[in-house]
């Protein structure tokens, strides 16, 4: 479609109904103007267009298994109704442009792809790594130009690299291989894509959820073969916001404290004779605890264990929200965020523990909601960034008064769950 006529397309409302879909009735309106926003973005970047097409991945919101996924363990995920959107019109030659609002654009010559140190921790290892997948795995690659703008802010915990990864592999998928590589797979290859190209080893739970869509349950033990389960949950039905508190802090220096939580868990599990903790029991540890502790050390131990426990509670959740038992899968959510601060230790960074903005949101808001049916816990990778609260709809505006006294107006984001997760818009 022609761009002008793109834009004429959203303004009648001729997507309503999709944007009430991706994001809530109450969005549509908001989105309808950023969609529009994004093509006059395109037009600023590229020009015209003759070809448009658009593509949204959602973020996602980790619910539950903080740090199992890189070890085969087990999560619980939601895609969620803040995405990466592109506009994109396909080439005719083997370049890729993409320009991220707000960033440099990126140029990619999808027959140069192969992985450079050089490149790690920027988007162009990712768009990179994302066509050295898709060649290797057999499917077709080529040039797009694609403007996109994404509000999964990026250090948020959201997976802003997971959700731009799927995006690179969603438009391959849709341009040159007729949308049949599914999104189990896209997610896969960003895995690979970020684990070698971006040099951050990272688990599968961020590139599944946010390609997959909905609330899953993924089973990581046969990592070429995730079980994915979907659990029919809607917080809504209970009363309940999940809400996002974006504490700051830069993830830019942060690489090395992600690294190291798989690479001591997986320590551990070298020394006892296996690649990953899944293999290993707690009494494997403690019976090899001295020999452990010297040769791996304490924290890797405590790693470990949080590791095991929080398989454990994976499954245990998983059966409160299928049997409706919130206050079961609460009590759980407390846990785990302990575990985390305790035994994974992912809630600061040593480099600078001056700042420690999720352990004072997590003070602030066990202060608020205490006793009030409500849980809260660090979210996603840690170290900085964000945490999660499930909060009663009763006590939802105080929770967020409170909160952006702190960090701000606007850090605390309310959110739902939406059930797709990479597609083609139009």
């Amino acid at each position: 479609m022609k761009i002008e006529l793109m834009k004429e397309h959203i303004a009648q409302g001729n997507l309503n109904e999709k944007f009430a879909e991706l994001y809530g009735k109450d969005q549509i309106e908001i989105q309808k103007a950023r969609y529009i926003k994004a093509l006059d973005g395109y037009i600023a970047e590229f020009g015209n267009s003759d070809n448009i097409q658009i593509y949204s991945v959602s973020g996602r919101s980790e619910i539950s298994g903080n740090h199992t996924d890189h070890n085969n363990g087990k999560v619980i995920a939601a895609a969620i109704n803040l995405d990466v959107i592109a506009i994109v019109t396909p080439r005719n030659d083997n370049i890729i442009n993409i320009k991220s609002e707000g960033f440099p654009k990126d140029t990619v010559d999808v027959t140069s792809t192969k992985p450079s140190e050089s490149r790690y921790f920027s988007s162009y290892a990712l768009i990179t790594g994302m066509c050295d997948g898709f060649e290797s795995r057999g499917y077709k690659v080529g040039g797009f130009d694609a403007y996109t703008t994404s509000n999964v802010f990026k250090g948020s915990g959201l997976s802003s690299s997971a959700a731009f990864e799927v995006m690179v592999g969603n438009i391959l998928n849709h341009i040159y291989n007729e949308g049949k590589v599914d999104n189990v797979e896209i997610a896969k290859i960003a895995q690979f894509a970020e684990n070698v190209h971006f040099g951050k080893k990272s688990g599968l739970m961020d590139q599944m959820a946010c390609a997959v869509g909905g609330f899953i349950n993924i089973d990581f033990k046969d990592t070429a073969n995730p079980v994915i389960k979907k659990i029919d949950f809607d917080l809504n039905k209970y009363g309940y916001y999940l809400y996002i508190v974006n504490t700051g802090g830069n993830h830019a220096d942060l690489n090395d404290d992600y690294s190291s939580v798989p690479e001591e868990m997986k320590s551990v599990a070298r020394f006892l004779g296996h690649e990953v903790l899944r293999d290993v029991k707690y009494s494997d540890i403690i019976e090899n605890a001295t020999a452990l502790r010297e040769k791996t050390g304490d924290r890797a131990i405590l790693r470990a264990i949080h590791y095991l426990n929080e398989n454990e509670r994976v499954e245990k959740q998983v059966k409160a929200l299928e049997n409706g038992d919130i206050d079961a899968f609460f009590a759980d959510v407390i846990s785990s965020g302990m575990s985390s601060f305790r035994f994974l230790q992912n809630v600061y960074t040593v480099k600078n523990v001056a700042e420690q903005g999720l352990s004072l949101a997590l003070a602030v808001s066990e202060q608020l909601l205490a006793g009030k049916k409500a849980a809260w816990r660090v979210h996603g990778g840690g170290f900085a960034g964000t945490i999660q609260a499930f909060v009663p709809e009763c006590e939802s505006e105080n929770y967020k008064k409170e909160i952006e006294k702190v960090f701000g107006e606007g850090n605390c984001i309310a959110l739902r769950v939406r059930n797709d997760g990479a597609i083609r818009v139009i």
